[in-house]
């Protein structure tokens, strides 16, 4: 999973479970500046996977609200998928890393 992929994966994360989500608060939560998370969502926009708008049911009418296309929501559980199964591996190799190192220092 490339770096915009995990960015994808956390944006579409955020916004099927806090959908009354600011930009700010967006970019605040992912680390990334304001700027950075406006292009990612309308690239998001953009490939169909989020709607964006002046929703009545917003909280903020001044403000944008953001909903997951069904498109959205299955590429949200694909690309949290391939996170999970690169995790599973780290995991396990740091598994192999500690069992190795003890083996060291039992050794010494």
């Amino acid at each position: 999973m490339s770096a915009r992929e995990a960015l994808d994966c956390e944006i579409l994360y955020l916004l099927e479970h806090e959908p009354g989500i600011t930009q700010r608060e967006l970019a605040r939560r992912m680390g990334v500046s304001l700027g950075r998370a406006n292009y990612c969502l309308r690239a998001l926009a953009g490939k169909g996977w989020l709607k964006m708008g002046r929703f009545r049911q917003s909280e903020n009418k001044a403000g944008y609200a953001y909903v997951l296309t069904p498109g959205g929501i299955a590429e949200r559980a694909r690309l949290a998928g391939g996170f999970l199964a690169r995790k599973r591996a780290e995991y396990e190799y740091l598994q192999a890393q500690i069992a190795r190192l003890e083996r060291q220092v039992d050794g010494e």
